[in-house]
């Protein structure tokens, strides 16, 4: 049989690679465990464990014999990265997480506890990330000022969402209107770093979270989220998901868009407004694109004219989340709520649906980057008092 490729989180030379069980698919897994001399049947088990009963180590599996528990314990891991610091915005539905990698590098993923609306069922909602750092520079995102470090391997993608699955089994979530929330229910690819950047790992996490021996979360209740690579908006046109495709713009035009974003350069607005097209019509799906809104900078309801305009050849197959900017260090200030609604108003004039994002856990500094963006300053300070 062909070996498999196994993500290795270790960090020791003189240790053996531990197999990262949570970045296999179960094609992977049965392959693995049949290098092993193990049947089919066993994949089905562990995964079972790992993913339905949510089991936190070998230990606890208890219909697979000791032999297997004790090797699996020699030679993989379902363990994820070490919670450095975990905190709860004020109102009990935001929590956030910044997780510490096996080299050491810090990433940070938050879930989201929203009740019902119109529109939906009450859902426990995670935001990933899928990598450490990120290279796209953009000026209003804490993860964008830090740099890059490193893609994130499928297992460490995965581990963030399996982290909350677990935490809602133990503690689940009970909304207001009484239904009792115990799972995670969406994914948005959201979190630090660009998905597109690291697409295969990126992709694989996403097929083992929707696979029925997996989380079993539907692709349509994934979005992943891009600045704007092109290649990756084909490539996932071309994938056998359903997964929603969201768009970073925060602009109507690329001299206003550079500005706060250097991937433009690469990748103008027209090149990727292509890209949407060919997606929304090979997929059918529609696109949404969001857009950060920043006071006195891209908030003026010529800029919503002139981003109607942009997206009429789009227009039934797009929406615009608008986005009140976060504060971070580039002390982008927040829009007035009259200079919201104008800027919705005038969408809607010109024909494109739009929505406000719901900002949550402000009070815990839940955007992507803020909470590693303090730790290293704070290991900096810690290391000049040394």
């Amino acid at each position: 049989m062909t070996s498999i490729q196994i993500p290795d989180n270790s960090t020791s030379s003189a240790a053996p690679a531990r197999a990262d069980l949570l970045g296999l698919t179960f094609l992977e897994l049965v392959g693995w465990l049949a290098e092993r001399g193990q049947p089919t049947f066993r994949a089905k088990q562990l995964a079972g464990w790992i993913f339905n009963s949510l089991a936190p180590d070998f230990a606890a599996m208890r219909n697979l014999p000791a032999t297997l528990r004790e090797q699996l314990d020699r030679e993989a891991s379902i363990a994820g990265p070490a919670v450095r610091t975990e905190i709860k915005a004020k109102d009990g539905r935001t929590r956030k997480l910044l997780l510490e990698l096996a080299d050491g590098r810090l990433i940070e993923t938050v879930l989201m506890l929203y009740p019902a609306s119109g529109e939906s069922r009450a859902r426990a909602t995670v935001c990933v990330s899928t990598q450490a750092g990120c290279a796209y520079g953009c000026t209003f995102c804490a993860t964008g000022q830090m740099g890059f470090d490193r893609h994130l391997t499928a297992g460490e993608i995965v581990a963030q969402v399996l982290h909350f699955a677990r935490e809602l089994r133990t503690q689940p979530w009970v909304a207001p209107d009484g239904e009792t929330i115990d799972r995670v229910s969406n994914l948005v690819f959201m979190g630090m770093g660009e998905p597109f950047h690291n697409y295969d790992n990126t992709l694989k996490a996403v097929r083992i979270l929707n696979m029925p021996e997996g989380l079993n979360i539907g692709a349509r209740h994934m979005t992943i989220s891009t600045v704007g690579l092109v290649p990756g908006i084909l490539r996932l046109a071309e994938e056998p998901l359903q997964v929603n495709l969201a768009i970073s713009l925060h602009a109507p035009n690329d001299a206003m868009r550079l500005r706060t974003m250097p991937v433009t350069r690469k990748y103008p607005i027209a090149q990727v407004l292509d890209a949407c097209r060919e997606y929304a019509g090979r997929t059918n799906r529609q696109v949404t694109f969001e857009y950060v809104l920043l006071a006195g900078v891209n908030d003026a309801p010529e800029h919503a004219r002139e981003l109607a305009a942009l997206l009429v050849p789009l227009r039934q197959l797009c929406h615009v989340n608008l986005i009140p900017v976060n504060k971070t260090a580039a002390n982008y200030a927040v829009p007035t709520g009259e200079a919201i609604r104008a800027f919705r108003e005038t969408l809607r004039a010109g024909g494109v649906s739009n929505s406000v994002r719901a900002e949550r856990g402000d009070d815990i500094a839940a955007a992507c980057g803020q909470l590693s963006t303090h730790e290293r300053r704070k290991q900096s300070a810690d290391s000049l008092d040394v």
